[in-house]
């Protein structure tokens, strides 16, 4: 990268109020890089701090087990309930110094190009124990700068889940291999799914999908580079994205018969899951668990082995250790630990995180995975052959992407929760994007 490129990505992320900017220099460490801090208490005691958020399936039971294999050790775990409060946090924190931080903090995918740009502000990662362990597109999205600044802990390989006995009383196939067939097999596109979802309306009081957007998240996921130039870091405009803004339209001329009109993880959206608002969800495998967690009571859920337009993965997170922290050599270890192989396929079989790591997805546990929630479906056999249709190179993601993907995906809300005019919601993220100051 010339260093008029970076200096220009960098003037861009300062006037999109980009808040890891503010950390470039208030967040080094002299101590910091080397994995050797480590602070005990008057018994000699380390206690360790994990936040996370959602479901990660790091359970007490599985927390206990590490404390047991390491005498002194202490594990604390903080949970938010949204991804969104997690980021705000950890924002917040780095833009103070890094002082309140965890020692190790889950990170969100999209939140990596962010942080890449401030790789000194967490420890380097690498080393034997890990050497190897990923799927090369998943340990290239943790580096930066040359450092491992992320251990991924899952993936995010798209399937269809589905309300089997809303299909059956709207007339369609509800067999696993027949909704696959129903909605394009292996050629599935996206006109076959909202072409399908046609059909159940008509016959069902049920909406065919939660949210716009979902679906928009899906079909961004599919794009080699969706808002910025993979050669130069720089942002398309998005006034000139033809792409995105055909994705848009389309998505809302067919929201308005097929989507519930839900704002995904709001009180809403949960109640959805009881009172048979929707019948389909794009389906990574950590949405499963939100599935289940929200469907108390309420029976018919299964997953089909498709997806619209080939493979797609949506979301997947990693942990860090950041380069503030007080115990950074034992939370090094911790992470290590917490995302090996055994311990991905215990958090897969407690809260559906698929694993990320080559020897975790060979391993029988996750093989022969079913989910009895989801009619006894083959979990693991199924979120394999998904993951297969993901590009070994993934979706170009820039220090920005985070930003302008907020801007689109709130003009979509606008129109799909609000009721506001598909156009004029185009024309306010137009201008939230000029905002950003390109």
């Amino acid at each position: 990268m010339t260093s008029n490129i970076r200096t220009r990505r960098m003037a861009a992320v300062v006037a999109g109020a980009s808040i890891f900017a503010l950390t470039l220099s208030a967040c080094s460490s002299s101590e910091g890089g080397n994995g050797t801090k480590e602070s005990k208490d008057a018994s000699g005691n380390v206690t360790l701090t994990v936040a996370t958020f959602n479901q990660f399936g790091y359970t007490p039971e599985l927390l206990k087990e590490y404390e047991a294999a390491n005498p002194g050790i202490k594990v604390e775990q903080t949970v938010a309930a949204q991804s969104g409060d997690a980021r705000t946090n950890l924002t917040t924190r780095l833009a103070a110094g890094g002082d309140g931080l965890a020692d190790i903090e889950a990170i969100e995918v999209d939140w990596m190009p962010e942080l890449s740009e401030i790789a000194d502000s967490f420890e380097d990662l690498a080393g034997p124990d890990v050497e190897g362990r990923y799927l090369a597109w998943k340990e290239a999205q943790g580096t930066a700068d040359g450092k491992l600044i992320g251990l991924g802990t899952d993936i995010g390989p798209e399937a269809i889940c589905y309300r089997a006995d809303l299909f059956e009383a709207a007339g369609l196939p509800s067999d696993r291999a027949a909704v696959a067939e129903l909605l394009g097999g292996a050629d599935a596109t996206w006109e076959d799914y909202f072409a399908a979802g046609h059909t159940f309306v008509e016959n069902s009081d049920a909406a065919w999908f939660d949210s716009s957007v979902a679906i928009m998240q899906a079909q961004i996921g599919q794009l080699e580079a969706a808002y910025e130039d993979p050669a130069t870091g720089e942002p398309t405009d998005l006034a000139e994205n033809t792409v995105v803004k055909g994705m848009y339209d389309t998505i809302l001329t067919e929201s308005a018969d097929l989507s519930a009109s839900l704002k995904m993880w709001e009180k809403d959206w949960e109640a959805g899951f009881q009172n048979n608002a929707f019948a389909t969800m794009p389906c990574p495998p950590w949405m499963t668990a939100s599935i289940a967690g929200n469907s108390e009571g309420v029976t018919g859920w299964d997953v089909a082995d498709v997806f619209p337009g080939g493979g797609g993965n949506w979301g997947g997170a990693f942990l860090t250790v950041p380069s503030s922290g007080k115990n950074t050599e034992e939370a090094i270890k911790l992470a290590t630990w917490l995302t090996a192989p055994e311990q991905q396929a215990k958090a897969f079989a407690e809260a559906g995180t698929f694993p990320s790591q080559i020897e975790a997805q060979e391993l029988a546990e996750v093989k022969d995975a079913t989910n009895e929630f989801f009619n006894n479906a083959p979990v693991g056999q199924i979120f394999a052959a998904r993951a297969n249709q993901i590009s070994d190179v993934p979706p170009f993601k820039g220090v920005q992407y985070f930003n302008i993907q907020t801007i689109v995906m709130d003009a979509l809300n606008r129109v799909d929760i609000d009721g506001a005019d598909p156009a004029a919601s185009w024309d306010e993220a137009l201008s939230n994007f000029g905002s950003l100051g390109f």
